[in-house]
């Protein structure tokens, strides 16, 4: 387990919008663009391997864009290099950081910055817990969210699992918009992250019942 002093302070950064990576949560990305298939040949290179998600603040991502403030760093725990020179990588959460300053323009072909890990030392702790979940009515939301969304049918796998997996898989999986995803990483603490993404299912239920048929679309 990563501590804050392991942690650098200069992390390359991967403007990526709608990804949404948690502490202790895995994300899975291809990666084909040059620029950033040379930032994973360089993080292979470091001791940490973090590279820092991160949402912009508009679409498309392009050079000196603004991007949000806090990101997510994830650690490169698995990978596969296609012949072609793609990756297939999954990055393993660790924390979430203040971004700082952007830093080292024109040296690399993708953005780094200077950022700050103060105030989110409990993403390097323990498990954490939701003691204020009531797990019957979240479950008959969730039931009722993926009957009209449908593509999601695996959803009960989830059931069993303790209250940070599910409620961050979900945070990751639903297909909710950058600017709301962005809102699920910022939430101070599990139960407040669990209470936004009931009121942004409990909103998509809502928009649903108002459309022809009843189907998200």
């Amino acid at each position: 387990m990563m501590k804050l002093v392991d942690l650098p302070d200069t992390i390359a950064l991967f403007p990526l919008p709608g990804a949404l990576l948690l502490p202790r949560s895995k994300l899975p990305l291809h990666i084909f663009e040059p620029r950033y298939r040379v930032m994973i040949g360089d993080c292979l290179k470091t001791p940490t391997r973090l590279i820092g998600m991160i949402q912009p603040r508009g679409v498309p991502v392009g050079e000196g864009e603004r991007l949000h403030t806090i990101g997510c760093a994830g650690r490169l725990t698995s990978f596969t290099e296609t012949d072609d020179g793609r990756y297939m990588i999954t990055l393993t959460g660790i924390s979430r950081f203040r971004l700082l300053q952007e830093s080292g323009a024109g040296l690399k072909p993708y953005r780094q910055a200077r950022v700050d890990w103060t105030g989110f030392e409990g993403d390097l702790g323990r498990v954490e817990h939701d003691p204020s979940q009531n797990r019957e009515a979240f479950l008959g939301l969730l039931g009722r969210y993926f009957a009209a969304l449908s593509p999601l049918t695996d959803w009960k796998s989830l059931q069993d699992a303790d209250d940070e997996m599910m409620i961050n898989a979900l945070s990751m999986l639903c297909p909710f918009a950058p600017e709301e995803r962005q809102a699920l990483l910022e939430a101070p603490s599990l139960t407040t992250r669990r209470e936004t993404l009931m009121t942004l299912m409990e909103f998509a239920l809502r928009t649903v019942s108002a459309q022809p048929g009843g189907r998200m679309q």
